[in-house]
């Protein structure tokens, strides 16, 4: 066996080894440039695979100097297809009924729904990427994903998404589904010793925070909460304490590394942390409407207001999935 064959890379690989970004790799993955299979949760790329990407990258300038050394003939005969015509060249991969549809967002849910839309058509093969709110919506505009979720809350209209995604998509037809509403809060330390209840309270002296990345919905509550309040995050001791996810934020509360963490409820139960509910968070899932698209978005609109999914669903605690598959917004 070839030395290549055992080796295989993770999506982050090939971003790192193109110097392109993640959902770059996905884009051409979707569009069946690059050979990819799941594994778990992951997206792997076999080394021959991608080295037989890059020689058909390759392969149109070696086409073009191959062709101009070959001597001049009096009598040419009809020019065939390069793919035909020179043998040496590995064919381009004749289009697949097979379509790649790019998740993107970080709740456990989402896997689920995936696996659904599999499930539903074996047409349809998913990616998943854990990309925060914000970049969501970005991803979705430069076509590197075909369903993003998005919890944003808008500080001026006390509502969640639709300010944010209006912006955003201007100019572009789409459709926002509802797919749950958890709850959001503070987690503090066991028995809340320096009895935190406000927002404005993580401006105090004796306050240490740990907070979320830029772009994550977590992250906009925060700051919108703390404009509100005329709060400047650099009075704030720890903002630039930077964690990925709500996990992350909990356990170092729990460790005893930060007085408070802005999360889930959910996550408040996988760790010894109190947790104290601040808002009602509006997590909703995002579509452009396209032709060619059309079939996928009736299939996640049927999915999610099969009576089957709800039931799967239901056995996740912190969630209300009263609401999902209801339609908030449907451009004309």
């Amino acid at each position: 066996m070839n030395s290549q064959d055992k080796v295989s890379y993770t999506t982050e690989d090939l971003a790192d080894l193109l110097q392109v970004s993640k959902l770059t790799v996905y884009d051409l993955i979707k569009k069946g440039e690059i050979i990819a299979y799941r594994v778990g949760r992951q997206m792997r790329i076999d080394a021959s695979d991608f080295e037989a990407y890059k020689d058909r990258m390759k392969g149109g300038s070696d086409r073009a100097s191959t062709k101009s050394a070959e001597p001049a003939a009096t009598d040419p005969e009809p020019v065939m297809p390069p793919v035909l015509k020179d043998s040496a060249i590995s064919p381009l991969p004749q289009p697949r009924s097979l379509q790649h549809v790019i998740i993107s967002g970080q709740d456990v849910t989402l896997d689920l729904l995936a696996n659904a839309i599999t499930a539903a058509s074996s047409n349809y093969r998913t990616l998943r990427s854990h990309t925060g709110s914000l970049n969501n919506l970005f991803a979705l505009v430069q076509g590197e994903a075909d369903i993003v979720s998005t919890h944003l809350f808008d500080g001026d209209t006390g509502s969640y998404n639709i300010p944010y995604i209006r912006r955003i998509l201007i100019g572009r037809d789409y459709t926002v589904v509802n797919l749950l509403s958890r709850s959001a809060g503070f987690y503090v330390q066991s028995g809340n010793p320096k009895n935190i209840t406000s927002w404005r309270d993580l401006n105090r002296n004796d306050i240490q925070i740990v907070n979320r990345e830029l772009g994550s919905g977590i992250r906009v509550l925060l700051d919108e909460r703390l404009r509100l309040e005329g709060v400047l995050p650099k009075t704030i001791s720890g903002y630039e304490h930077i964690e990925m996810t709500h996990l992350a934020v909990a356990s170092k509360v729990a460790a005893g590394e930060a007085d408070i963490g802005v999360g889930i409820e959910k996550i408040a139960n996988l760790v010894n942390v109190d947790y104290i509910p601040m808002t009602v968070e509006q997590y909703d899932l995002v579509m452009l409407k396209k032709e060619d698209n059309t079939t996928l978005r009736e299939t996640v609109l049927n999915i999610l207001q099969s009576e089957t999914f709800k039931k799967e669903l239901a056995t996740i605690k912190g969630y209300d999935f009263s609401r999902m598959g209801q339609i908030l917004y449907d451009t004309p």
